[in-house]
């Protein structure tokens, strides 16, 4: 048995913040943030609208490419880093506004890397007959946690908010040719958790998880090695790409599109020369969304399909990097 995406959706925010926008509230030029990043503009929220909402949004949208109704589904996962609230999970406030009672609703915090690792999951649920049809969303709210100054411009620039998701739905004895997951592939690396991390609040602090010292310090703000980051994304997503299809007896020649997940173009550009494959088969979101982190993924692949760029049958390979280390990929008939 196999999982297939019997459907995709996404959603973003109305609220476009633009190069320029960001310029004047970081002592910078709108060139210096496209030439670093790639990225030209993102979306961000307003008022009170939370993940859920966003995920939400994706969600529904997924469901009715599925022909899928709350009550088909097995199971709900949800990658984000950005939660409504600490606790409970935010996969319950989606489950809640899906009207889904009863099932297993999960978060999965794996930073950029978080969908990879939900689709994983999903994949294997359903390989093993646990489920028959699982919701799977990446979504996040980054604007309402970053330094917006000039000394959080190198992280700032980067983020954006949205949410993607799929639909899995199981696929008996399927042949070659079917829409299907072939497979997943998902790594961690603790040594480097610090080098992309927000300090507070935590339960290693000492005392309370935040204190007023941290807040006028900036420690609930990210931080992160930008050198480290790109070194090692640059190493591990070509190495996983790999490590897909090799497991499936694939050549990169026989993939049709690319999606990697979108930190910073220049990454996505640097693992495309280590593949040496043309970057026209790559395909690129965070000109327009940003760093949306486990949204990534789902997002560039929805709106490829909305733009009629990926169709059913074709082979898609799938790789992302993020904090942790985190890594993974995937090898998918569309």
């Amino acid at each position: 048995m196999r999982s297939r995406i019997a459907g995709t959706g996404s959603f973003t925010p109305e609220r476009v913040v633009s190069n320029d926008d960001l310029a004047v509230l970081l002592d910078t030029t709108a060139d210096w943030i496209e030439n670093r990043s790639g990225i030209s503009e993102r979306r961000w929220v307003t008022g009170r609208t939370t993940t859920s909402d966003l995920a939400y949004e994706a969600a529904v949208r997924a469901m009715s490419d599925a022909a899928a109704t709350a009550g088909d589904l097995d199971m709900i996962l949800l990658a984000t880093i950005s939660p409504d609230h600490d606790f409970p999970g935010t996969a319950c406030f989606l489950q809640d506004k899906l009207g889904a009672p009863g099932i297993p609703a999960i978060d999965v915090r794996q930073q950029c890397s978080g969908f990879m690792y939900a689709l994983s999951m999903a994949d294997l649920y359903i390989r093993t007959g646990q489920a028959a049809t699982v919701l799977v969303v990446g979504a996040e709210i980054h604007s309402k946690g970053l330094d917006i100054s000039p000394t959080g411009r190198d992280i700032s620039i980067l983020f954006g908010d949205g949410a993607g998701a799929f639909v899995l739905r199981a696929v008996d004895d399927p042949s070659d040719a079917d829409s299907q997951i072939y497979s997943t592939h998902i790594h961690s690396d603790g040594s480097g958790a610090k080098a992309l991390w927000a300090e507070a609040p935590g339960q290693a602090r000492p005392g309370h998880r935040i204190t007023v010292d941290d807040i006028e310090a900036g420690r609930h703000f990210p931080v992160m090695d930008g050198r480290r980051i790109f070194m090692n994304a640059v190493k591990r997503m070509p190495e996983s790409i790999h490590e897909a299809l090799d497991a499936n007896g694939a050549k990169l020649d026989e993939v049709d599109w690319f999606f990697f997940h979108q930190a910073n173009l220049r990454i996505n550009e640097a693992v495309a020369r280590r593949l040496d494959i043309d970057g026209s088969r790559v395909f690129n979101t965070i000109q327009r969304f940003g760093n949306t982190t486990a949204a990534t993924i789902p997002l560039g692949i929805d709106t490829a399909v909305r733009e009629n760029q990926l169709v059913r049958g074709q082979l898609v390979a799938l790789s992302t990097f993020g904090a942790g280390y985190t890594w993974g990929s995937s090898l998918i008939r569309f």
